[in-house]
């Protein structure tokens, strides 16, 4: 075999050639990396993910996430940066407000339904921080964006499991948003972090007994009983339930579930058939499933009909029942609490079908004027015509009850919070979850959508639930408040 020698400086070429060829390769591939890294950032904190791009992440107020939140974000930037200015002299924590911002057509909720729970948000920091409620220490309110359907949970619960750790002193997130399988995922791993959490609309009565989570919201057994009970005090004698069968629809599932028990009872009250089914997973086919029921309800004749379905399905079942061929029947229909997430556009459109439209709510602003002693009056003023949200938010109308519970769920971690620094003095995700069940007798929260103290599983005792009727105009008309056990539970 022939040996081959090279000379020196051959070797010396060749060697400085593969080392720079390999030096570039490198900065290429980091360079192509930042730059992509770059092109993904929104703003600090904040990223695109997913096909459509989705701005996902945490913000201080100073990102948007959309134009319709610009008002309120605006303002809660400000009072953040004023925390921070007062940093030096009094120590601060954080609270986030998590549910999906960026929303399309397959969300339940509305743009108006989660500005409203902003706006009551930043209303509950603002009595905390400098208003009638002021205490110590003072948050920061963060807005966590975890995209359409949440369909980015993780990595937006990833990005506030690092505020925990970081100068942002993270205690708690709420909101959560609605009843889905990816939202209870996000809660089971907040909670494995030591991380409390109040949710502020979600219902599903399957999601409890998770260590730090509570709720200020009634669950889905709270309102089926509440609304059977208004049902039966109104001499109605027969019903069917209408349910969405799709499987990560937990909202639905516990909703019909509930109904069903709480109706029937052998004194004359009874459904008059099975539950009638559809599944919204299936895209092609639910509305024709919806088409088709008016035809069997003609033959069953309830006289109301109990629907378990999203607030943007039931417009479609609306749509169905006035094109009925039993025409000299009349149909009385009656939801859960995601009506409210309709928007003022499609509330008006299902008030023109001429179907009388009863749902349970979360909150609605009359409850102080018809049941005082059910909610708090220093809370509730605040969302009255010339209360503060609406000088701060004016043309802006909050029927819809989301502004209170955005407000109940955040106005709840700021007592968690003062109550921490009061007895324990470190103020942490886990010492304010603990404080939520101290939340008794002259400790309860003395919320706007009613007085709120907390079960050990999470679910409030005995919730306030309003009973609202859809008026011509599409406007939510406040007829009653009722409970589970009949009365709500009273301020002490």
């Amino acid at each position: 075999m022939v040996r081959v020698e090279w000379p020196l400086h051959v070797v010396r070429r060749i060697a400085f050639g593969v080392v720079a060829a390999v030096a570039l390769a490198l900065v290429g591939w980091f360079g192509v990396s930042w730059i992509q890294d770059r092109q993904a950032r929104c703003a600090d904190g904040v990223v695109e993910r997913g096909p459509d791009d989705e701005c996902v992440g945490v913000s201080d107020g100073s990102y948007h996430f959309a134009r319709h939140l610009e008002g309120v974000m605006e303002k809660i930037e400000a009072e953040n940066d004023e925390v921070l200015k007062a940093a030096g002299e009094e120590p601060y924590v954080s609270v986030a407000y998590m549910t999906s911002f960026t929303l399309t057509d397959d969300d339940s909720n509305s743009d108006e339904s989660v500005r409203h729970e902003l706006q009551g948000a930043y209303l509950a920091q603002q009595r905390h921080n400098r208003l009638d409620l002021a205490g110590s220490p003072k948050f920061r309110l963060l807005i966590a964006n975890t995209g359409s359907s949440s369909a980015h949970w993780r990595h937006t619960v990833d990005e506030l499991i690092k505020r925990k750790e970081t100068g942002d002193r993270l205690v708690a997130v709420t909101g959560l948003g609605p009843s889905t399988d990816e939202n209870l995922a996000a809660v089971k791993r907040l909670s494995d972090h030591g991380i409390a959490m109040v949710a502020s609309t979600m219902t599903a009565t399957s999601i409890q007994n998770i260590k730090g989570f509570v709720r200020v919201a009634p669950t889905n057994i709270d309102e089926a009983y509440a609304a059977a009970a208004y049902l039966k005090r109104q001499k109605v004698s027969t019903a069917v339930v209408v349910q969405d069968v799709s499987q990560g629809n937990l909202y639905a599932t516990t909703l019909g579930s509930a109904f069903t028990r709480a109706f029937p009872d052998g004194s004359g009250h009874r459904l008059v058939a099975e539950r009638m089914t559809y599944d919204s997973s299936v895209r092609s086919a639910w509305r024709n499933e919806l088409r088709y029921m008016p035809g069997q309800l003609c033959h069953q004749k309830p006289q109301v009909v109990y629907f378990a379905g999203r607030g943007q399905h039931l417009t479609h079942f609306l749509d169905a029942i006035s094109n009925r061929t039993c025409q000299d029947q009349q149909f009385k229909v009656i939801a859960g609490d995601d009506t409210t997430n309709l928007t003022a556009k499609q509330l008006a459109h299902a008030a023109e079908t001429g179907v009388q439209v009863l749902y349970t709510g979360l909150a609605h602003p009359d409850m102080h004027a018809t049941a005082p002693e059910t909610v708090s009056a220093p809370s509730a003023k605040n969302f009255q015509d010339r209360g503060l949200l609406a000088q701060w938010f004016p043309n802006d109308p909050r029927h819809d009850g989301q502004a209170i519970m955005g407000h109940d769920a955040v106005l709840t971690s700021a007592l968690g919070i003062q109550m921490a620094a009061r007895w324990q003095g470190d103020v942490t995700g886990e010492a304010v979850a603990r404080m939520f069940h101290q939340m008794d007798g002259r400790e309860q929260v003395a919320g706007a959508s009613g007085f709120i103290s907390f079960q050990n599983n999470g679910n409030p005792r005995n919730k306030a639930v309003p009973i609202l009727r859809l008026n011509p105009d599409g406007r939510a008309v406040f007829l009653e408040v009722s409970a589970a056990r009949g009365k709500p539970q009273e301020g002490q």
